[in-house]
């Protein structure tokens, strides 16, 4: 099953747990520092919460596309290539606790959209999560510059 991701900056992790757990009626599938995200059933959706200080609260992070396999990614850059769209992958790189396969690619307003797969939970985030701003990269928020071919790491 594929769903779409929303990745939030929140202030106050466990404040904002509380809020989406009721928001959407289930508990959070992972919990690490600074980190959670939701499996919401209905709608689907994979909602990521990023604490961080250094960021206004409620702001987006980056979206996301959650599909089931590494070829559900590689077609989505090929289809996105084709597309003359700029396009990074990652292989096998560990962020938000997971090793993923991912595609990254902007948005006209600058925002960030990755299509993944996570392969395997990992319990590291490898280094610190990547706040929304650019300047600030480490894990999700950010990717690769576009336009530079091939795989990188987190």
């Amino acid at each position: 099953m594929s769903r779409v991701q929303l990745a939030l900056n929140v202030a106050d992790l466990e404040e904002a747990i509380d809020f989406y757990s009721k928001l959407f009626a289930t508990a959070p599938a992972k919990v690490r520092p600074g980190y959670a995200n939701f499996a919401v059933a209905s709608p689907p959706l994979k909602l990521v919460l990023i604490e961080s200080d250094r960021t206004v609260a409620g702001s987006l992070n980056h979206l996301g596309v959650e599909v089931e396999t590494t070829e559900e990614v590689a077609q989505a850059e090929g289809r996105l290539s084709k597309a003359e769209l700029a396009t990074v992958t990652e292989d096998q790189v560990a962020c938000c606790y997971a090793v993923q396969d991912k595609v990254w690619v902007d948005g006209p307003g600058g925002e960030r959209w990755e299509i993944y797969t996570v392969l395997a939970d990992t319990e590291t985030a490898s280094g610190e999560l990547r706040p929304a701003r650019q300047s600030e990269a480490a894990c999700c928020a950010s990717r690769p510059d576009l336009g530079v071919a091939g795989s990188t790491s987190c």
